[in-house]
């Protein structure tokens, strides 16, 4: 990635799904470099919905009409996207954080999402925990529509560039917590430079030395503090007023 990332200087220009009014130091240090940068984004929103086959998963619509019977800003969106594996352990801490936060959630849970497990049965303890009204699971979601929803107030995410930039574009604040690649630094400027969500990162980073089962707890600390931080009250009012106008 780093040679890669060098031997772009050598390109006659760049065009990056970014926009000027999310990165201008950035485009700014990269325009010292390279004669012309085009910062065209957020291209999900110039771009029409994606063909079904070119989907990994069979899409739940029925998720939209859920969200319809829920209040204002006031479920949690989960989706870690298509290539995060989480732990049984880390699994079962992290639906316990998100009912602990007591909003409604809408989970994206890819079928091969948790290493090793069946999920049958946690799934089942979701449901039982928080009512089937306030929780609902889906194989994979129409992302786009459902953080354009009035009722999402929260995305939980792994910070993938395009996630992160689809949130900004419809200002729905985060709570990031990444895994790899560029997913830290987006998560980072998340929580400390944009201010527009959460970085979850030092905690999450915490966790990762007791995958073998020995530091799960603080995972369904800090999810419940964090989805509850930036949904309610005028934290989550102020943040979602600053990614609103952030593309």
């Amino acid at each position: 990635m780093v040679e890669r990332n060098t031997q772009s200087c050598n390109a006659r220009a760049v065009i990056l799904n970014t926009s000027v009014s999310l990165e201008r130091p950035a485009l700014a240090h990269i325009a010292t470099r390279m004669r012309d940068v085009f910062a065209i984004g957020p291209l999900h929103a110039m771009s029409p919905a994606p063909a079904a086959a070119t989907i990994l998963w069979r899409e739940d619509d029925g998720c939209m009409a859920w969200l319809d019977g829920q209040a204002d800003r006031s479920v949690v969106y989960v989706s870690l996207r298509s290539l995060t594996i989480i732990s049984l352990e880390k699994f079962t801490e992290f639906l316990s954080g998100l009912v602990a936060a007591g909003y409604p959630f809408l989970w994206v849970l890819r079928p091969d999402m948790v290493g090793g497990s069946s999920q049958g049965a946690d799934l089942q303890e979701a449901f039982t925990a928080t009512g089937d009204s306030k929780a609902r699971v889906v194989e994979w979601a129409p992302q786009r529509e459902v953080l354009r929803h009035r009722a999402v107030g929260c995305f939980l995410t792994h910070a993938g560039w395009n996630s992160t930039v689809e949130a900004a574009a419809e200002g729905v604040p985060m709570v990031c917590w990444p895994f790899f690649v560029d997913q830290q630094i987006n998560s980072r400027f998340v929580g400390a430079v944009w201010r527009t969500g959460l970085d979850m990162n030092g905690r999450v980073r915490q966790d990762r030395r007791g995958e073998d089962g020995q530091g799960g707890n603080g995972v369904r600390r800090d999810q419940g503090v964090g989805s509850s931080s930036v949904t309610a009250g005028e934290t989550g009012r102020r943040r979602r007023r600053l990614v609103g106008g952030g593309v």
